[in-house]
């Protein structure tokens, strides 16, 4: 053969193959779920296949506003999902929180699949992320939670939609009446659940283990994971659990009983005119939102889905008993949750923990000194972060080393944020600023991977050390229930005491001993006292 010809046919089939590439990069990836088939996207640059926006139940709308997730109906031919859905009904509350969702609409139950497996044989561990927010905010299109980053290590990684606010958390007698299981409220909690039901039954098709799943959150999205565990209706769905900051305990959005909730929902509708079920279904969407605002309602012990409060489940064992993961940030809220805007004075700070504590004032200053002003910033961040959440993750802790019957990893996390690069400077203070801390969510991005996601902060090379750290130590975990792995500083399983060996994660992240128990059974002796 002419060397032209020669040449010119191995450029033709040079060619005809990378066409063929091409057109199968292209081509959107299918996948065969109870309901049907549904056809994703594919990242070219890393071969992590996405789908989003599948349903895991029916619309939440009308007549089943404030039922339990109802089943999907099946649809024929191949649906596309290839973008998110939309994020549940909500106020723009959180300046953080950055949507790719779909608009917003009651019509939310959604949820995303990232997965790099290629065939149902894989068998790889499966992550199912749910969002904070504080249970009126958030969505599983938020780029801090995006699964890309994780499924590349060999994880099926999800973000799940659930109710928030006044659609997922009403409780009220008549709709206690209409229940099978006589129970009202709690609707987000049954929409995580039926969300790792969905996982249990379709997670297979893209190469997940549904006998390998952990779940986890952030904020709201971590009391979520502690009241799942707690749930029965979670037991056989999910094998690991990984928190991060929060847990469903006093005061941390604890459950109240069935018929305070009712009460609370009762009095709700009358104040918007809506007294009875029927009318309070035929108010829209959008009028039920602007009506009740950020209110919280609480989370209810109806007996079904909470049979008593998270506490008690876990004090005998009644949780699921699977490995835990969890931790608190070094400034999970600022001084100012103590002091308010006075300068940190001792006078001041005992005024404040007086205001707080009264005839205990002086066993919490003995816990909590304040007698200069460094000391009394220090101690009112870390009163004001136990108070807020740091307790409630305690508490979990302590109750799931001494009855889960499975090794809990407890951390502590300390790595400040990079301030955001287009922020306005701080206003003038009274007083010293206390040293920087890792602030409440400060953690997330570092844990799955996602500082590229977040482009107002200027990430240096510590924080993506911090971030490397901590995304080993979380795939590790959500593949064998261990996070040690090579290469990482040993991270020992806590046991309940004093002291407690936790890791704490910075730049250069190591185990060291929490010695404030003492401070725990203090506030353990206010927030569990009947």
């Amino acid at each position: 053969m002419p060397t032209l010809h020669r040449v010119l046919v191995s450029v033709t089939i040079v060619g005809l193959v990378a066409a063929q590439a091409n057109i199968a990069a292209q081509t959107p990836p299918q996948v065969t779920i109870r309901n049907g088939v549904i056809a994703g996207a594919t990242n070219a640059a890393t071969g992590v296949r996405m789908y989003k926006g599948i349903p895991f139940a029916a619309p939440p709308t009308g007549e089943l506003r404030w039922k339990p997730p109802q089943p999907v109906a099946n649809w024929t031919g191949v649906r596309a999902t290839s973008a998110f859905g939309p994020r549940c009904m909500q106020l723009p509350l959180f300046s953080d929180m950055v949507f790719r969702s779909n608009g917003m609409s009651e019509d939310c139950l959604y949820l995303n699949v990232w997965t790099r497996a290629t065939s149902a044989s894989a068998r790889l561990p499966v992550l199912v992320y749910f969002y904070g927010g504080g249970y009126v905010a958030g969505d599983g299109s938020e780029p801090r939670y995006d699964g890309e980053r994780m499924s590349r290590e060999g994880i099926v990684t999800l973000t799940v939609n659930y109710r928030l606010g006044v659609f997922g958390f009403l409780a009220h007698p008549e709709l206690t009446k209409e229940s099978a299981h006589h129970a009202s409220g709690n609707y987000e909690l049954l929409d995580q659940i039926a969300a790792l039901q969905w996982v249990h039954d379709n997670i297979a098709a893209f190469g997940g283990d549904p006998a390998r799943v952990t779940i986890a959150g952030e904020s709201a999205g971590s009391i979520a994971v502690s009241a799942v565990m707690a749930s029965p209706l979670s037991r056989g769905l999910i094998a690991g659990a990984i928190g991060e900051s929060g847990a469903m305990m006093n005061p941390t959005l604890a459950p109240v009983l069935l018929a305070q909730g009712e009460a609370t929902g009762a009095k709700f509708a009358d104040s918007i005119g809506a007294p009875t079920l029927a009318a309070l279904r035929a108010v829209p969407a959008e009028r039920m939102l602007a009506v009740a605002g950020a209110a919280r309602f609480p989370s209810t012990i109806e007996g079904y889905a909470l049979p008593n409060t998270p506490a008690a489940l876990y004090e005998s064992g009644a949780q699921a008993r699977v490995p835990l993961l969890l931790g608190s940030n070094s400034e999970e809220s600022p001084a100012q949750g103590v002091l308010r805007q006075d300068p940190p004075t001792p006078a001041n700070y005992k005024a404040a923990v007086t205001r707080l504590y009264g005839a205990r004032a002086e066993e919490a200053l003995t816990l909590y000194p304040g007698t200069t002003a460094a000391e009394i910033n220090d101690s009112a961040r870390e009163l004001a972060s136990d108070r807020f959440i740091s307790y409630s993750t305690w508490k979990w802790f302590d109750t799931h080393s001494r009855t889960g019957g499975s090794p809990v990893f407890y951390y502590f996390y300390a790595h400040p944020r990079p301030p955001v690069t287009t922020a306005p400077p701080p206003p003038a203070s009274a007083y010293p600023p206390a040293a920087p801390g890792a602030s409440h969510s400060a953690e997330i991005e570092y844990a799955m991977g996602n500082l590229d996601g977040n482009t107002t902060r200027a990430w240096a090379d510590d924080d993506r050390k911090v971030s490397a750290t901590m995304l080993a130590y979380f795939v590790n975990f959500v593949k064998k229930g261990n996070p040690n792995g090579a290469g990482l500083p040993q991270w020992p399983a806590a046991k309940s005491g004093n002291p407690v060996q936790r890791m704490r994660i910075d730049v250069n992240s190591h185990v060291e001993s929490d010695t404030r128990r003492a401070r725990y059974l203090f506030l353990d002796s206010i927030y569990m006292t009947p």
